[in-house]
């Protein structure tokens, strides 16, 4: 036999290979309306391609944003996902290409006949049992390697997503708890006024011990109130500091103190657009979408088992008996075995792959669906809510401005004899609960806010460095 056959042998295996019995996809129809159902505007640019620095006009913010991206241990979880799902990917790519090594031997035996010994002597290079896929299995599982690496990028985004996200929510908080612990500290300040001019009108018998004891139940309600925002803005820190990966910069957390919700910087707009837009830019949809291309292919390599498996073996090298003669010219040989194998009966176990390869297509598709659905959802709420929540804060307002007057009447007809001091007490209580009421909805309009921004698949996007921005600006801020 010619010693060119090897290759030649091996360069026809790797032009029969390539052969697929992976079904066709067939992506389910998009389970929403084409609608949402709070009318939205057309826009140019998606929400996902406007970076977070140009949607969070705080310098502040984005400085923790910033932090948070490079600290935050799951977020760099989900990096080093990406490099393991790469590495798995190049190893099962490697597995359509012979193993090619050297290998040597020798041994020494005593013949039973004789009783002499015998040597041998070999060194060469070889191919150890390589798969021919003829028909597609190695293929098929590289092809689900590859969606399974897509996926875990697109994991990696959604995961800087929730990331970017969460840290804004969080610097929100913050400002709310401070607001509303600057109301809880005034409110305490008047009461406490109130239970001093109680307590001398008691004393001058004036006013009833009812009133008096009144005037201290509210004002130890307004320290319990006090105390248990304290705690939770302590909480709240907690929970920015394990988003940060750090401690927050202590200058940042000062220059909240004083200020209130509406002395944010305000964030930038975004229209919704059209929820067929979600499937393009949400990177968790994709990540859904990649999940259901890897169950599909992996029907390929369940389907491939049912067909004969070649397998070829071949080495080149020297062999001898004696070790001096070894790399004589004489010595030269080669050897080259394939090898087929053909399941017929194997209680069923290559079927009941086949059918585990297709539920999990099944699985995977009706995921994909539930995340479409899942991202029309949260689109839906947020713009609802951003309908909404403005027309509430607004009433909430003037219901403010209408206690503020109602306690300034309540005070002056109680100074006056007219009113009881149970409507003073009634008038402040209310205008307490109000004020708080606000900050707590001004707080769930710009968590929506930032809620719509997430939902519309914005945050993971980095805009263009400056040097080329001029030369890149129509796809300036995408990846």
């Amino acid at each position: 036999m010619n010693k060119k056959l090897i290759p030649t042998v091996l360069a026809a295996a790797l032009l029969a290979s390539g052969c697929s019995l992976i079904p066709s996809l067939d992506k389910p129809a998009s389970p929403v309306a084409a609608q949402y159902p709070v009318a939205t505007e057309e826009t140019q640019q998606a929400a996902a391609d406007i970076p977070w620095q140009n949607f969070f006009t705080d310098t502040r913010l984005q400085q923790l944003i910033q932090t948070a991206l490079d600290n935050n241990r799951d977020l760099r979880v989900a990096v080093l996902n990406i490099a393991q799902a790469r590495a798995l990917y190049q190893i099962q790519d490697a597995q359509r290409f012979p193993e090619v090594g050297v290998s040597g031997a020798a041994s020494r035996q005593r013949s039973q006949i004789t009783g002499g010994y015998a040597n041998a002597f070999s060194v060469g290079v070889g191919i150890q049992s390589w798969e021919i896929d003829f028909f597609g299995r190695i293929s098929s599982l590289k092809e689900q390697a590859l969606a399974q690496y897509l996926a875990t990028e697109e994991g990696r985004k959604s995961a800087q997503i929730s990331l970017v996200a969460s840290v804004a929510n969080a610097w929100l908080t913050l400002q709310a708890d401070e607001e509303l612990i600057d109301i809880s500290r005034r409110t305490l300040e008047t009461r406490e006024e109130s239970i001093k001019l109680s307590k001398l009108r008691l004393d001058a018998g004036v006013a009833s011990e009812l009133d008096y004891r009144q005037a201290q139940s509210l004002t130890e309600n307004a320290k319990a109130t006090l105390a248990q925002q304290l705690r939770q803005r302590a909480l709240d820190v907690n929970a920015l500091t394990l988003l940060l990966g750090q401690t927050p910069p202590a200058e940042l957390l000062t220059s909240l103190q004083g200020k209130r919700l509406t002395d944010l910087p305000v964030m930038a707009d975004v229209p919704a657009g059209l929820p067929s837009d979600l499937m393009l830019r949400r990177p968790d949809l994709r990540q859904a979408e990649q999940t259901m291309i890897a169950a599909n292919a992996n029907i390929g390599a369940a389907r491939a088992l049912f067909y004969p498996a070649i397998s070829l073996t071949a080495s080149a090298g020297f062999a001898s008996s004696e070790l001096s003669d070894l790399f004589d010219s004489k010595s030269k040989g080669f050897t080259i075995a394939p090898s087929l194998y053909l399941p017929i009966f194997n209680a069923g176990r290559n079927q009941a792959n086949l059918e585990v390869a297709q539920v999990q297509t099944q699985i995977a598709a009706a995921q994909y669906e539930k995340a479409i659905q899942t991202a029309f959802r949260e689109v839906s709420d947020a713009l609802v809510s951003r309908q909404t929540l403005s027309d509430q804060l607004q009433s909430q307002q003037a219901q403010v401005e209408a206690e503020s007057a109602r306690l300034k009447l309540s005070d002056l007809r109680y100074k006056n004899g007219v009113a009881s001091y149970l409507d003073l007490l009634d008038a402040q209580r209310s205008l307490f609960t109000l004020q708080q009421a606000v900050v707590q909805v001004r707080l769930t309009q710009l968590q929506n806010q930032v809620g719509l921004y997430k939902a519309l698949g914005g945050g993971w996007t980095d805009p263009a460095p400056a040097d080329t921005v001029a030369q890149a600006a129509p796809t300036a801020g995408k990846p």
